[in-house]
């Protein structure tokens, strides 16, 4: 195994100038770290991660809170590209990840005391019921912690622009000539009010009015609970011509009741999604949705966790919107 006074013999300097320009001290030139890091990495060395947690006082590993009530999990893009970005991001700046739960093996334990048993710098809670007293004590602890789509006093959060993302599309199916708009929301979130109130406050601003039979609670990720509210939306005397759902997965529903009723997309029911995953363009015609910024959304989050870590005397708490965009795609026509 290569180590630090291997490499301090090869290029005939200290024990403590390797340690240095390794490290990225800033008292050393240029040109000899340059050649330190160059000789390491012909050498093979590579750093001992428990010696290196015992000197900077760090782990160097950031808790991962995912909590999805579905049970969908890592399996749906949204999450995946989060977390991937989340991963890529903490490795580009030299962190673990490690996830959170309140089990472990044959042991129950909470959030935070997993965190602490893993020794996590810090923990990024990137969805999980935030009215759990175990995600509350978590996020009121003394551990650093960013959160995504949800704000905790004196916490970094890192927020999609729901609001705006829903007032682009009812905007964009107005414009289509639409005015009988149904929303099949997900279940009562924090994201869920800001789209819900979107939804409502862009409608009333372009004098539309909004029964309310056409406001229908289903759930994230959950195609079955979509077709249901969709068959109750067909059953209204004066159905709408535009139905948003809570997401591009729970569309699939939908769209399978709307055939199963011997309804054409766009033609005879026009549809909107949210989120943007690949699927959503796959189908046939395009499904119309909101893009998340879902890549940056996690980048941003391992991004402001190490800041706080790494700088906790210069570090602010801030509220970061990350917009998305609106994929026009084939779902929505002028009614007929």
């Amino acid at each position: 195994m290569v180590t630090i006074t291997d490499i301090a013999k090869a290029c005939g300097v200290s024990r403590a100038t390797v340690s240095k320009a390794l490290n990225g001290a800033p008292d050393i030139k240029a040109e000899t770290v340059e050649r330190i890091r160059e000789c390491a990495k012909e050498m093979g060395y590579h750093p001992n991660a428990a010696a290196r947690a015992l000197k900077m006082g760090r782990s160097y590993n950031l808790g991962v809170l995912f909590s999805e009530p579905t049970g969908v999990g890592l399996t749906h893009e949204y999450f995946s590209r989060i977390f991937e970005s989340i991963k890529a991001e903490a490795e580009r700046l030299g962190y673990d990840i490690t996830f959170i739960s309140q089990n472990l093996g044959t042991m129950t334990m909470d959030y935070l005391e997993h965190t602490r048993y893993r020794s996590c710098d810090g923990v990024v809670i990137a969805s999980a019921d935030f009215h759990d007293p175990a995600v509350v004590r978590l996020g009121e602890s003394d551990i650093p912690t960013v959160t995504l789509d949800y704000i905790f006093d004196s916490r970094t959060a890192i927020l999609s622009d729901n609001i705006q993302g829903m007032e682009k599309l009812v905007r964009y199916v107005y414009e289509k000539g639409h005015r009988r708009i149904a929303f099949i929301h997900g279940e009562l979130t924090s994201v869920t009010q800001k789209r819900l109130a979107s939804f409502k406050k862009t409608c009333a601003a372009l004098g539309i009015q909004v029964p309310p039979e056409y406001i229908r609670e289903a759930a994230y990720h959950d195609p079955r609970s979509s077709a249901l509210q969709t068959r109750a939306l067909l059953e209204l005397p004066n159905r709408p011509t535009c139905i948003f759902y809570p997401d591009d997965f729970s569309y699939i529903g939908g769209m399978n009741e709307l055939e199963r009723q011997g309804l054409q997309i766009p033609r005879q029911m026009s549809t909107v999604g949210y989120d943007g995953i690949h699927l959503s363009q796959v189908l046939r015609p395009k499904l119309t949705t909101y893009k998340q910024g879902a890549e940056r959304m996690g980048a941003e989050a391992a991004k402001q966790l190490i800041e706080e870590i790494e700088h906790p005397d210069t570090w602010l708490p801030q509220q970061i919107t990350v917009e998305g965009l609106l994929l026009e795609g084939g779902t929505v026509a002028e009614p007929g």
